[in-house]
This record gives C-alpha cells, structure tokens and sequence, in this order.
C-alpha cells in the first residue's frame, strides 16, 4: 500500500494556524500592539481603515529589530520569549508562541519597517501570503512599523463572514481598550478612517480609565486594594448605584494580561449582593497579581482563557476584597442611629388630633358554632367559595403565572385561523395581564405583554425601513450619560438617528432633544442601554441592525403585566394583532394565544 500522509505545506499550515488566532480584525490588532509592549515600547500609534479589512498600521519606538530578525520573525514559532520548556511557566510577556506574525502573514499583504536603537538604517520587508518579496535597507525612525492590507485576500470565504463595519470596529476597540487600559505608562493613539479617536498620555492607572470610559466615572468608582500571599489585587469597582443592566464595562487582567473568567465574575457580583438588582451588572476594572507559576495562558489560543491552581482561594480573597471595599468607602447603605426617626404623616394629617382606635368585637359570635349551607342557598356564592382554604387544590388547576410558558417551541393547541376577519366579541381581562375573546367555535386568552409586542414590533420595523419614525420634541433637553466608547459607537452607528431620536453631542454626553412617541413616559435612559446592548449583539449585517432596533423598542414599550386595559384599549389591541403576519407568536417566538374549542373546556371538568 503506498504511502498517503504527507506533510502539509507550511503556507497551508501557516492559514490552519491562521484560523486559530487570526478570527477578525481585532485579532491582529490585539497581537500587533502586544508585540510593541514586549518590544518595550512607550509610544503607540493604533492606525485603522475600513474596519481593518483595507489597513491595520501599528507604529512604535521600541527596541526594533536587526535584519536577520525582521525575516526570521515571520517563520513560524520563531521566538525570542522561549528557550526551554519550563520558561512556559514562568511567562512575563503578552506574546510567547511565535504564531500571530506567521498567521498575519500568511493571509494579507505585510510591510514592516523596523530600525534598532543603535542602527544607523533600518530595513524594510514586503511579504504577500508568507513568501516575502523584498527586504531592504530604509531610513526610518527607531522602532516598528507595520502594515496589515486587504486582510484575508487569499482566504475569500473568511473576509465573506466578516460581520458589518460598525460591528468590527466595535471588536477593534474593545482589543484597544484591554490592552491601552493595563498599561498606563504607555502613550497610546487611536485613529480610525483619518479621525482621531483617542489620544492617551501616560498617566496613572485612574487617569487611564477616565481616558478610555469619560470623565463621568470619576464620581462612580472606588479604590480596590488586597494583598495576601497568594494573590495581590488592585483596580476599581463601581458603585451600586451606577450598575448597569449590560456588562460591557467589566475588565478582568492577571499579571497585565486580560481574560475572562465567569467563575471570578460570580465572586465579584455576590460581593454586591443585596445592593443591586440581579438584573443589573457592577462596573469594575481588576487587577490581579499571581505567581507566574500558578497559572497557564497557554490553554486558549487568543490566550483569553487562563487557568489558575488556586482560584478557590482567589475566588474567596477577591468577592471578600470587593466587599470591604464597598464598605469601607461607606457606599453601601447605613442606619445612622443619631438621627431622629419619625412618622412621616400626609400634611393633611398632621394637624389633625390623634383618636384611639375602637376595637369592635360580636358578642354572639361562637367559634364553636358551624353553619351548615345547602347548594341552593342563596349566600352560596360568598359562603361556598369563601369558605375554600388557601391550601385547598382544585382539579385541574391552572398555572396562570407560568401558562404560556417561557420556551421558543410551545405548541399552539387548536389552533385557529386568525385574520382580520375572525368574528369575535372581548369578554375581559383577567388578573390584568391575560385578555379573553371569544368566536364561534373557540374560547382564546391573550397575554397582553407579548401581543402589544408582537404589535409594536411589526409596526417599528414597517417605519424604520421607511424612515417614518415619528419624533416627539422636548420642552427641556435631556441629558443622557454613557461610557465615551458607547456613545461614540451609538453615534458612528447612526442607531439613535434611525430610532427616532434627535440629539447633540456635548463633550462626554448626549443632550437629547426629540425622542420617538413610542417613547414618551419611559424611562429614556434605561430605554438607550437597553437599545445599545441589542444593537451590538447584531451579527450579521446592517440589514440586521433594523430588526434589532424593533425588537428593543418593542421589549421596553409593550404594555407589562398587570396593567389594568379598558374595553376599547383590549379591542384595539386583539383588532391590533389580529393585522399582524404572525399573531400567534411574539417576536421573540413565545406563545401569544392559547386557544379553546369546547370539547377541550368540558375535558377540564372531568
């Protein structure tokens, strides 16, 4: 039998590790500006164009490198991080594997120019689909330059699941931020199509934060500060009152490496347990200081994922370092036992006089007593039922709280044609959230939230792909407070436009001047990081960025549970949904009709 394996090629190899590292455009980011902090730099220029897919450029004054190097350093595992196996345990620098220049180079268009500190020239390298076509001598400043073009050129059906530009840019930015935030003493730059976007000097680890999330958290954090044998950990944590109901702003790093870690995440939220709602999620920038040995970064290749020996006893240090701190800057709440504690009356009763109150009692009531009441009798009604104990189970007793359920695949039983159509009379509403109708052969209860969505939804994305959001003008402007990088994407991505908003920037804040009349008494604010959140969970396309939009209108605008409907108000709303292209589902696929044939009633009292 011949022979049938054989070696792969290593531009082949190069593209399978490629795959591994190289996910989008911030992955190059990521790995370029970690190469530039190992090259001990203290100046970084973060140049972008297209989202990353026309130019990634990352300019530094480090070390450099000499003319042997700049060609060897895109050979695959060429590295000058390790010598032996045991250095694996003793990492100090970001990059290590000698993979991410490889993989960079093996799928876009590379030029870098490199210049050592005692070198009088440079040398400047041109590599196409890792063959390099030219390296020559350059007059260039000292350090690294390097260019990224048309990123997976040769590996057309990964440019094709690249998502829209707005969502890679929001992934570029969020790989300058992990990195720009862990090292403060690092000047950093970011531009994005020509724009300056950031420019941040070297400061403080504070000073940073402020740069990168806008001087509005200065009041909203509190100094973190725990050192044990086995862990050190510094940073900042948010206040309960500033908890957000999306966790974008929750910064994880160990030995100035970022990672995620749900495991820590738990500790650090049951710190806040009791203070914020389990709905909302505490801001925090966290610094963890370990023993090198103690963990292992190499467990992932984007090296996001990290192991730790002893992360029961960090979980413990770290959800207890949290709790002091919150309580030792006196942010969580108190009883002051100094101050006077009083009623607090309506003003148009503190002027009146206080009466005894009359206790009444029946002298002719016998406990002992027991009235025996026949079906017939006319206080059947008020006897009969009232005398059923809480405890008491009927035969087949229905769940109202739980009877539509919560999965995506409830099945509709005797299902009816809906239409506009459908002949049908609104008997009520029950417990104020279900509306019951009735037709000529069935019985149907609506859940009133999921109908009103199911309605808002459709008719939002029906104006939103007509540009005909109506906008409601505001007699006093509203400011609305967000983290710089959210309200650069909510701006650059145009969602606030599309939604209905009308609004000026002001430094660090929107002032808004219209909303949508969808809008009008909500609570704005919570209504934007509600409709933010959605929209960056968009990946698809821009053709997607519509529908998230409705969806997240609809979710915050849809009449809740428990609001009591007048007859007209539960007429419209069934006439509402009965228009609509899918009146048995909400847009999110929940049940919104369960429906009764006679038959079915009567089986209920078997």
């Amino acid at each position: 039998m011949a022979d049938i394996i054989k070696l792969l090629p290593d531009s082949i190899a190069n593209q399978i590790a490629a795959g591994e590292v190289i996910q989008r455009p911030a992955s190059v980011v990521k790995e370029l500006l970690e190469n530039s902090i190992d090259a001990e730099a203290d100046k970084i220029t973060l140049i972008i164009k297209d989202a990353g897919r026309t130019l990634i450029r990352i300019v530094d004054n480090g070390k450099g490198m000499s003319e042997g190097d700049s060609k060897l350093c895109f050979e695959r595992h060429a590295t000058s991080k390790i010598q032996n196996a045991d250095d694996l345990f003793q990492l100090q620098t970001k990059g290590f594997r000698g993979e991410a220049l490889a993989s960079v180079a093996s799928i876009a268009h590379v030029s870098m120019s490199t210049k050592p500190k005692d070198s009088e020239l440079g040398v400047e390298v041109i590599i196409e689909g890792s063959e390099i076509q030219s390296s020559e001598p350059t007059s260039c400043s000292k350090g690294t330059s390097i260019s990224v073009k048309n990123l997976f050129y040769n590996v057309p059906a990964r440019r094709n699941f690249l998502k829209s530009e707005n969502v890679e840019n929001k992934h570029i930015l969020s790989e300058f931020f992990r990195v720009a935030m862990v090292h403060p003493e690092i000047e950093f730059n970011y531009e994005n199509n020509g724009k300056s976007y950031y420019h941040l000097p070297k400061s403080n680890l504070k000073q940073r934060i402020l740069g990168l999330m806008g001087k509005s958290f200065d009041s909203k954090l509190v100094p973190l500060n725990e050192e044990t044998d086995i862990v050190k950990i510094t940073g900042f944590i948010g206040k309960p009152e500033f908890a957000r109901k999306t966790r974008g702003d929750q910064y994880l790093f160990v030995n100035n490496r970022y990672f995620k870690d749900n495991y820590f995440n738990h500790a650090i939220v049951a710190a806040y347990e009791g203070l914020i709602e389990s709905k909302l999620f505490p801001s925090y920038f966290i610094f963890l200081e370990v023993d090198p040995a103690q963990i292992d970064v190499n467990v992932h290749p984007t090296k996001t994922e990290i192991k730790f020996s002893e992360d029961k006893f960090i979980y413990s240090i770290l959800r207890s370092a949290v709790k002091n701190s919150i309580g030792k800057f006196n942010i969580a709440p108190t009883i002051d036992f100094n101050t006077e504690v009083s009623f607090d009356l309506p003003a148009d009763h503190k002027q009146k006089p206080i009466v005894q109150p009359e206790i009444k009692v029946n002298p002719n009531y016998n406990p002992f007593k027991t009235e025996r009441v026949s079906s017939g009798s006319s206080n059947a009604g008020s006897s009969g039922f009232g005398q059923l104990s809480k405890s008491a189970v009927m035969p087949n007793q229905v769940d109202w709280e739980n009877f539509f359920g919560d999965e995506t695949n409830d099945v509709v039983e005797n299902k009816t044609e809906l239409s506009p159509e459908t002949e049908y009379r609104v008997i009520g509403q029950l417990f104020n959230s279900f509306v019951l109708i009735q037709d000529q052969n069935h019985f149907q209860i609506i859940d009133q939230s999921r109908a009103h969505e199911r309605v808002l939804f459709e008719e939002i994305q029906e104006k939103l792909e007509n540009n005909a959001i109506e906008t409601q003008n505001l007699i006093f402007p509203t400011e609305i407070d967000l983290p710089d990088s959210e309200l650069k994407f909510l701006v650059g991505s145009e969602v606030l436009d599309k939604s209905g908003f009308t609004y000026e920037v002001q430094e660090e804040k929107i002032i808004l001047n219209g909303i949508p009349v969808y809008a009008v008494n909500q609570d704005i604010q919570a209504l934007i990081d509600e409709l933010n959140e959605s929209v960056q969970l968009e990946q698809n396309s821009d053709e997607g960025i519509n529908q998230r939009i409705a969806l997240s209108l609809a979710k915050n605008l849809k009449i809740k549970k428990g609001k009591k409907l007048e007859k007209l108000e539960m007429e419209k709303l069934v006439e509402d949904l009965f228009h609509t292209s899918t009146p048995l589902y909400s847009p999110r696929g929940k049940q919104t009709i369960v429906s009764f044939t006679p038959d079915k009633l009567s089986n209920l009292f078997q």
